[in-house]
């Protein structure tokens, strides 16, 4: 039951390349829009934290066409991605890197703003009294304070990428050793004869991974509300 073939290795090991890929490169931005929902009222703001959670109510495989539409070769910006920049995200691996990214971002996003918002604002504005520049005072104050939520976005983000099946299929297909993680590999067995064994042990290194990120996630959380109120 525990031994995992070379295609099963693949397939898991594709999903934490791109998992990890997504997770890292959703981060910046991440962060970025964090800060400006939590520290920036601004006309439009409720307007783009909906887009921002867009992707956890529209159905998955409506986001993979839309990445479709908007990346893939024929798309407004997949074709100028491919011609000028030789970047192909449709059907490629790393266009599930984008799919499992764009899934991933709410659930990235929501814990970094909590915690910049928890932060007192006193400690931001005294740095600011002593001089320092607006840039220098989030990557000494709020930055580091906001850490803790930042790598429990991350984990989480990190996590939903991991399990991510909609929107990767429907953007970039099911091809082995090329856009097949873990979750597409499941989807294949389980309609395959004989494909239960190999299956469920897919079934098993996705239960022990989420496992592991939400265990991983809460520890985070609870570091940032010590960290915040001194407990």
């Amino acid at each position: 039951m525990l031994d995992i073939s070379p295609a099963e290795w693949t397939a898991i090991l594709l999903s934490l390349r791109v998992a990890v890929i997504a997770t890292l490169v959703a981060t910046p931005f991440g962060i970025a829009l964090a800060w400006l929902l939590a520290r920036r009222d601004f006309w439009g703001k409720s307007v783009l934290d909906a887009l921002v959670h867009l992707p956890l109510v529209l159905p998955p495989v409506v986001t993979g066409y839309l990445l479709l539409l908007s990346f893939g070769r024929k798309g407004l910006i997949g074709s100028f991605l491919a011609d000028h920049l030789g970047m192909i995200f449709a059907f490629r691996w790393t266009g599930a890197a984008l799919a499992c990214g764009v899934m991933a971002f709410p659930l990235l996003v929501r814990p970094m703003r909590l915690s910049i918002e928890a932060i007192d604002r006193r400690l931001e504005q005294a740095a600011e009294t002593l001089g320092a520049a607006p840039w220098k005072v989030f990557f000494t104050v709020t930055l580091p304070l906001a850490l803790p939520g930042v790598l429990a976005g991350m984990v989480l983000g990190f996590a939903k990428a991991i399990g991510e099946f909609g929107a990767t299929i429907t953007f970039v297909s099911n091809i082995p050793g090329e856009t097949q993680t873990i979750s597409s590999a499941i989807y294949s067995l389980i309609q395959t004869p004989d494909g239960d064994a190999a299956a469920g042990r897919l079934v098993i290194v996705s239960i022990v991974l989420a496992i592991g990120a939400l265990i991983a996630a809460e520890w985070f959380a609870r570091r940032a509300t010590q960290r915040l109120h001194g407990n």
